[in-house]
This record gives structure tokens, sequence and C-alpha cells, in this order.
């Protein structure tokens, strides 16, 4: 499958928890952190919840 970067842009503080969360399931722990994960539905579903906090690229 095709992969994607994600890469946290804007911090969380004031963040929903729901968000805060999803960040923590994603992997990302703090700003400009990127990791790589599968272009699968689910993840893009969580990216989908946060995408105003993170960028995402194709890897």
């Amino acid at each position: 499958m095709a992969q994607i970067k994600i890469k946290q842009i804007k911090s969380r503080i004031n963040c929903p928890a729901v968000q805060k969360r999803t960040l923590d399931a994603l992997g990302l722990k703090k700003m400009n952190h990127t990791v790589v994960k599968e272009d699968t539905p689910s993840v893009m579903g969580m990216v989908k919840k946060v995408h105003h906090l993170v960028e995402v690229t194709k890897a």
C-alpha cells in the first residue's frame, strides 16, 4: 500500500482530549515530529479529525 508522512505542525495545547488521544494514536508526540503510516481508511479518518494540527504528504 501507499505510505503517507504525517507531521504535527501546530501545538496540542488547548485541544480537546479526543484530539490529543488521536495524535497519540498516530504516534505524534510533539511539534515538528513526523511519522510514516500506511494510507488506510482508519489512518485517514484519524488525520481528518486533527487536520488543522497536521500536514500530510506522500512518503
